[in-house]
């Protein structure tokens, strides 16, 4: 039987979405969690000693191999994507709904001062958002929050990965020098 690792590898490879360790223990019934664990790791350092153009991350609640960020420029000149961007209207609303979720349209169109119904539904159809349920209040109204494959875009494991508001405000200030 091949090492696991070498399975584990073989799995990521293939896959075109960060892989879950449990998806991964459901195909290894002859290993647990901590042994696909452990040769998850022993792949990650092996790819990281090698300094090449991929690398093994933890996004998305998974495990997915990528090509290292500076390699970017290198494989525009190749592959030709057809990333659509968000507009400024879209990215606002789309933090809106990562930092406050669960939250309702009212909340977020509260928060902005605009309607964001079609902003919404773009956001819906670029599977960046998901619906979670209704709120039990006269209406019931929908309550959105994000996905996997939001994290997975923008580098995620966990929404608590997030920047904190606070580090985001102080990007813009000037590093001030302390007195010695």
């Amino acid at each position: 039987m091949p090492e696991l690792k070498f399975i584990l590898e073989s799995f990521l490879f293939v896959s075109e979405e960060p892989l879950t360790l449990e998806k991964m223990r459901a195909a290894l019934p002859f290993t647990d969690t901590k042994g696909i664990k452990e040769a998850l790791q022993s792949l990650k350092n092996e790819y990281d000693q090698r300094q090449g153009s991929i690398c093994l991350i933890e996004v998305a609640g998974g495990y997915q191999l990528r090509t290292r960020s500076e390699y970017a420029d290198w494989i525009k000149k190749i592959i030709q994507t057809s990333a659509q961007r968000l507009s400024p209207a879209a990215l606002e609303t789309l933090a809106i709904i990562a930092y406050k979720q669960p939250i309702m349209r009212s909340d977020i169109e509260h928060i902005r001062g605009v309607d964001t119904g079609g902003i919404i539904r773009m956001l819906l159809d670029r599977k960046l958002i998901k619906i979670l349920g209704r709120k039990e209040i006269p209406g019931r109204p929908l309550i959105y929050a994000t996905t996997r494959y939001f994290l997975e875009i923008f580098g995620l494991r966990d929404i608590k990965d997030l920047p904190a508001p606070k580090d985001i405000s102080d990007l813009g200030k000037p590093v001030v020098d302390a007195p010695e």
